[in-house]
């Protein structure tokens, strides 16, 4: 009898950062996860090089329970993305529950928003390594940064790492619930 996979949510917004979005997609694919791109409303959305996807769920109707895990791409879309309540709401919602975060790039910027780095180990972009830090985080520049359920990566040439503490924290958090 094959288990269900688990739901993990990828946020999207125009302009988001094409790599970190769509390398992660596909490895959870390949390890039986079930991405779900959600984003602020239903519909198309186009990366910063012209690469198209699709939300097939709105924040406002994700309901955090039912997620493994939330990852936030990079690129600019975490600046649009932390403009809406819904999603702000979806990650404090996540993260509060202790299942796993993965941000990458500016996607620490929704982080910032959603107030779940005070405390914490974190790395991201260099550009917004002060609001990281003004907003209570202890800022790493290494490539891969774990600080309990909570995964950062500061680009794109980072992802080899993060992936690879992002799918270790998931087999631990398989495992602790079987």
């Amino acid at each position: 009898m094959s288990e269900e996979p688990k739901k993990i949510a990828i946020l999207l917004e125009d302009d988001y950062e094409d790599l970190e979005l769509w390398y992660p997609y596909f490895r959870l694919k390949e390890a039986g996860y079930d991405p779900v791109l959600v984003g602020p409303k239903e519909g198309v959305y186009r990366g910063k090089r012209g690469y198209e996807a699709k939300v097939t769920l709105s924040a406002d109707r994700t309901d955090a329970g039912e997620l493994l895990a939330l990852i936030i791409p990079g690129g600019w879309a975490p600046d649009r993305l932390r403009r809406h309540d819904s999603v702000v709401e979806l990650v404090r919602g996540v993260f509060d529950r202790g299942s796993i975060i993965a941000s990458i790039c500016h996607g620490g910027s929704l982080l910032v928003s959603a107030n779940v780095v005070r405390g914490k180990k974190v790395t991201s972009f260099h550009s917004i390594e002060m609001d990281l830090i003004n907003a209570g985080a202890r800022y790493i520049d290494r490539e891969v940064v774990v600080d309990g359920n909570l995964i950062t990566s500061r680009k794109p040439d980072d992802l080899p790492a993060f992936m690879r503490e992002l799918l270790r924290a998931l087999k631990a958090q398989r495992t602790k619930s079987d």
